[in-house]
């Protein structure tokens, strides 16, 4: 499971570069209303869709990796807690 968390860090990384790009490249074309640029703008705008509902699913993936993982080191030190409280009694 740690592996998958792992490469998903990694795919989100990299999948961040080409969104901080393209966003403001994007903003700029629709602000400058060339004929020509608008044409391709709906490309455009299919690779940032495309880019960020992958983004979107690694960091939900990553966020909640995280709260099961401490979820279960939480359950695993009460247990362990518990075991240690009652060898001493």
């Amino acid at each position: 499971m740690k592996e998958w968390a792992q490469r998903a860090r990694k795919w989100h990384r990299w999948l961040a570069i080409p969104m901080l790009v393209l966003v403001p490249i994007s903003a700029v074309l629709r602000l400058s209303g060339n004929g020509k640029i608008m044409k391709d703008i709906p490309a455009w705008e299919a690779v940032q869709s495309i880019l960020l509902l992958f983004l979107a699913l690694t960091g939900a993936y990553l966020y909640t990796f995280r709260l099961v993982n401490r979820r279960k080191r939480m359950r695993r030190s009460a247990v362990a807690t518990d075991r240690s409280s009652q060898d001493s009694v």
